[in-house]
């Protein structure tokens, strides 16, 4: 009987204990962003806090081939259909699709999309900076399109949240990812005040890096520094992106060809003095998205990158769209 009542209470102790130290570690390892998930680091410390814009789902509706008068091929930039809302709220039809199901602009791309019953006029290729070189590249290797059609591609795509509460956390993930996301916070806090900090490399490809003027960029609670991806490089675009462009020009040739570079993110808050989109725009009329960024950071708009995330804030993909639209006013006057 003694035993028995020993082991009841050590059982009840050992599951209070659990309990208090779940409730310590595990609310602050609720994630929101691909950025904080990857670094485990908490959306108290680099959750945006300021809203966003309410986009209306109509406006994201995906047209089919047949009926598209634009046809976008993109990544995860364009996987969203966030950004055509400017295009559909200027009454154009838009069908998007991935670099992954198109392979490539092909060899055949222009007989593919008239079998395909594509009658429009634009098309826009878009790429994130990082893979530029790679996506151009793989693109200008491919000769015959074999085209995989995703049931993601024509699912339905919903406006994103306006808004999100950084400090509500939850109790259903893993206590060693709470444990470990309270070390990062720990080791944070004693380097960021350091006077000589910069940046801190963080495995799983993140950085916490210093922004200059980072409090009039964002929203976050510690919005002297963001989260960056560790990939990103310092360095100028490849100029070998130029001639891999000018190898598209006949694949092309039946349309009016928009192509669509995003500057990464580090790009836009750490390295503004890349020269590829000004020249870009003057070879290519290809919308200039870094000079689109800076003048919104001068504008003093908030989160156009949030911090926790590698992608825009609804704000920031309106301001693409924008720019695409113009683009393709200019291209269509010519």
């Amino acid at each position: 009987m003694h035993h028995t009542k020993l082991f009841s209470v050590i059982v009840s102790v050992s599951v209070l204990a659990y309990g208090a130290v779940a409730f310590y570690f595990l609310p602050i390892a609720t994630f929101q962003g691909e950025l904080t998930r990857m670094a485990l680091f908490p959306e108290s410390l680099f959750g945006a806090s300021k809203s966003q814009p309410q986009l209306d789902i109509r406006w994201m509706q995906q047209a089919s081939m047949q009926e598209a008068d634009v046809l976008v091929i993109g990544d995860s930039f364009s996987d969203s259909r966030v950004w055509q809302t400017v295009l559909t709220q200027h009454q154009l039809k838009v069908r998007t699709v991935s670099w992954n199901s198109m392979q490539g602009i092909c060899t055949d791309f222009s007989d593919w999309a008239k079998v395909q019953g594509f009658k429009g006029k634009y098309v826009i290729a878009e790429i994130v900076e990082r893979n530029l070189i790679g996506t151009l590249q793989r693109s200008f290797d491919c000769n015959q399109t074999h085209y995989r059609a995703h049931s993601s591609v024509d699912a339905p795509r919903y406006p994103p949240a306006v808004s999100f509460d950084p400090t509500q956390g939850n109790y259903a993930g893993q206590l060693s990812t709470g444990i470990k996301t309270r070390i990062n916070v720990r080791e944070y806090e004693v380097r960021s005040r350091a006077r000589d900090f910069q940046y801190w490399e963080i495995p799983n490809n993140v950085k916490v890096a210093r922004v200059n003027n980072g409090c009039t960029y964002f929203s976050h609670a510690r919005c002297n520094d963001a989260l960056f991806l560790g990939e990103d490089e310092s360095a100028e675009v490849n100029v070998k992106a130029f001639d891999l462009f000018e190898s598209h020009r006949a694949r092309l040739q039946d349309f009016i060809p928009i192509w669509v570079v995003v500057p990464n993110k580090t790009t836009t808050y750490l390295y503004p003095h890349k020269t590829f989109w000004n020249e870009a725009r003057q070879r290519l009329n290809m919308p200039d998205l870094l000079q689109v960024n800076q003048h919104a950071l001068q504008e003093k708009i908030v989160d156009l990158y949030p911090a926790n995330n590698t992608h825009y804030s609804t704000t920031g993909y309106l301001l693409m769209g924008d720019a695409i639209y113009q683009t393709m006013q200019r291209a269509a006057a010519r």
